[in-house]
């Protein structure tokens, strides 16, 4: 019998529940994978909460780490006994094992843990398609990370100096300050005090940043088009600050002829062989020091309900996991 997290209906972190199900054998093409570890993610809310639709009723999570426990005819990749990852596209990462598409898992190498899996595979690959393969920075470029001390912040401000960016971070706390500062960050922006685009413009000589990577969507919409440069990029990936709509595109004329993209991870990563190199590309960062995965907490896989609501208070730092 396998535990699995299900939801009916869109809402609160309330709306989660946890059942038994008999999983039946895997179907061809399929791998039955006991998770070891999965991550918690700001997507995961999206789904829980109705930004993302999704069918009822439907599963949650998209991140874990585990065990191949079999396989489906016609699966020749895998093996009883193999050390996985997956982040998605398909969701039910909160359970104990599940059935999911061979073509959706990842070798997890022997130098990586399961824990460093399961906390960086989805925020890792997606702090290297955004800097890599969207924004495209350059050594020197000055530029602005909203939450600069979340589970991508923190990921996107190590890639990014290893790259040689000048990084501007923004946080809401000194506790979260010291976490961005300790990954990188060249300068602090603590938005609870200070005027966010007004202090980048300083920061910058008046001229702004080069590329806004913005994680937070409508809360900081504006200050991230008043901090990005003229000609500059404004890349928002995330809508933890609520989803950002009725855009103007005269606005952009206005800020100095800005370029926006909404871009998401898999339309960056597609097919295999353009997952496995942004993967391989994670791990070699990793193993290479430039980029640290830092577990900020901790939860049994059952009180996913409260991982959710500390994520959305903000209470938590880095990346967090579900431990089954």
């Amino acid at each position: 019998m396998a535990r699995v997290a299900r939801i009916e209906r869109t809402g609160g972190p309330e709306v989660i529940e946890w059942a038994d199900v008999d999983l039946p054998p895997p179907r061809p093409g399929e791998v039955r994978m006991r998770n070891t570890a999965v991550g918690l993610n700001y997507i995961d809310t999206y789904h829980r909460g109705g930004v993302y639709p999704v069918e009822m009723p439907a599963a949650l999570g998209l991140e874990a780490a585990g065990v191949v426990e079999a396989v489906g005819e016609g699966v020749t990749e895998w093996k009883p006994g193999d050390r996985v990852g997956t982040y998605g596209p398909q969701r039910g990462a909160y359970a104990t094992e599940r059935n999911l598409p061979a073509s959706s898992l990842l070798p997890i190498p022997d130098d990586i843990s399961d824990e460093v899996a399961a906390a960086s595979l989805l925020k890792g690959c997606t702090a290297e398609f955004l800097v890599e393969r969207c924004a495209r920075v350059e050594a020197g470029w000055p530029v602005l990370v909203h939450a600069a001390a979340g589970g991508v912040g923190s990921i996107l401000v190590q890639w990014l100096k290893a790259v040689g960016a000048r990084v501007i971070g923004t946080v809401s706390t000194d506790e979260k300050a010291a976490m961005a500062r300790e990954a990188g960050a060249d300068e602090i922006i603590l938005y609870t005090r200070e005027d966010t685009a007004s202090r980048v413009r300083e920061l910058t000589g008046g001229a702004g940043v080069r590329v806004t990577f913005d994680g937070v969507g409508m809360a900081t919409w504006d200050a991230s088009l008043g901090s990005t440069a003229r000609r500059g990029l404004l890349v928002s990936y995330g809508n933890a600050g609520g989803p950002v709509s009725g855009v103007n595109l005269g606005v952009l004329a206005q800020k100095g002829s800005l370029f926006v993209t909404r871009p998401t991870l898999f339309d960056y990563y597609v097919g295999a062989e353009e997952r496995r190199a942004g993967v391989a590309r994670l791990w070699d960062m990793i193993r290479s020091g430039k980029v640290a995965i830092t577990i900020g907490q901790r939860y049994p896989l059952e009180q996913a309900a409260q991982a959710h609501r500390d994520l959305e208070a903000r209470k938590t730092s880095g990346s967090t996991i579900l431990t089954p």
